[in-house]
């Protein structure tokens, strides 16, 4: 690092979905794109503010429908960063049945939905990379289905989604992409830490195909939630042994990280919450919340870093990761700037410098 200089990679990006996630259908109103990316360029702490921002594909953020037509949505989406000095990095694909996807391990139709709605993500990956407002960034996936979904025949549920997951990479590469699969507990075939390695080494693509991790959810694979036979630390575990903790974190870590390719920073009180598809998943807190489990710079560190301690360099970007919160939380400029502060630090502790 040149002396003086301050570290500049990976980039700092807030997500835009969570004014999305876990708002409407009776609850709290959706926060529009356009306040979003307001209350994220706003934030700044010490003169450094966000580098950009990560995008769900579906309305009331964007119609990806409409992009199906025309570019003029995608030019849209380029114009509102670029108006506010913000980059695009990892979209997510809309591939869940009420987003007009469909289960990864369903059957002909319903899988045949969820590769339309990767093809319609990975389109707008790519011309927003190629107008130049998005440098860097994955099209993030899932499963698609629940656990309970599949168990019921986990083997060959698990086949089933990992040839989806190939004819996604395929449609992926086509368009110059990566796919990240974000693990998470609610999905069915990604709810633990072991299927998870399972089903990426099944679709055997890792030059399309990579792991998603989110601090929140990932914490919880520790515990073995929806899959306890794969837990690293017991139910009654004592979050003040920092030694048991940080040796099953490395375990976790050392597992997934050759195949991490995108990463969420964010907090978890080692409890699940959720609604609808989401249901019982890792709950997001606040970067300032005194229940979290994390010390969020240095567990950061464990996926930015190698088993031995060295830089990987993997991510051009990290981003934060948190939703659920009351309106009223998101409206508040200060919580941008707790989460920006947070963001700052794990790049003071596992970042690096580039001319550029």
């Amino acid at each position: 690092m040149a002396s003086g200089q301050r570290h500049n990679f990976p980039k700092l990006h807030n997500a835009a979905w969570p004014g999305v996630v876990g708002k409407g259908d009776g609850g709290e109103p959706p926060i529009d794109l356009d306040t979003m990316l307001d209350l994220t360029a706003a934030a700044e702490v010490d003169g450094i503010k966000f580098d950009g921002f990560d995008l769900f594909l579906y309305l009331p953020h964007i119609d990806i429908d409409s992009t199906v037509k025309s570019d003029d949505a995608i030019k849209e989406l380029a114009e509102k960063a670029a108006r506010r000095n913000l980059k695009i990095g990892t979209v997510v694909a809309p591939i869940w049945p009420p987003t007009g996807g469909g289960s990864a391990m369903g059957d002909e139709t319903e899988r045949k939905k969820f590769l339309e709605q990767v093809r319609k993500g990975c389109r707008v990956a790519m011309v927003l990379r190629e107008i130049g407002v998005r440098p860097y960034g994955v099209v993030r996936i899932d499963s698609a289905c629940s656990v309970t979904e599949w168990l019921r025949d986990p083997e060959g549920n698990q086949r089933r989604i990992a040839e989806t997951f190939r004819q996604a990479c395929d449609i992926a590469a086509d368009h110059g992409e990566k796919l990240a699969a974000e693990g998470e507990i609610c999905w069915g075939g990604m709810h633990s830490w072991r299927r998870m390695i399972q089903l990426l080494e099944m679709v055997d693509r890792p030059d399309v195909l990579g792991f998603q991790a989110d601090m929140a959810h990932t914490l919880l694979y520790l515990l073995g939630y929806n899959a306890p036979e794969d837990a690293l630390l017991p139910e009654d575990f004592d979050w003040k042994d920092k030694d048991r903790f940080y040796a099953a974190y490395k375990q976790l870590t050392d597992a997934l990280r050759p195949w991490t390719i995108d990463l969420h920073i964010a907090q978890n009180d080692a409890t699940v919450h959720g609604s609808g598809s989401h249901d019982k998943t890792g709950r997001h807190c606040l970067a300032t919340d005194p229940n979290g489990k994390l010390d969020i710079p240095k567990a950061a560190g464990y996926w930015l870093r190698d088993e031995n301690g060295q830089l990987t360099k993997r991510m051009r970007h990290i981003c934060w990761d948190g939703c659920m919160f009351p309106n009223a939380v998101m409206m508040n400029p200060q919580t941008w700037n707790d989460i920006l502060r947070v963001m700052i630090q794990v790049r003071d502790l596992h970042g690096w410098y580039e001319e550029e």
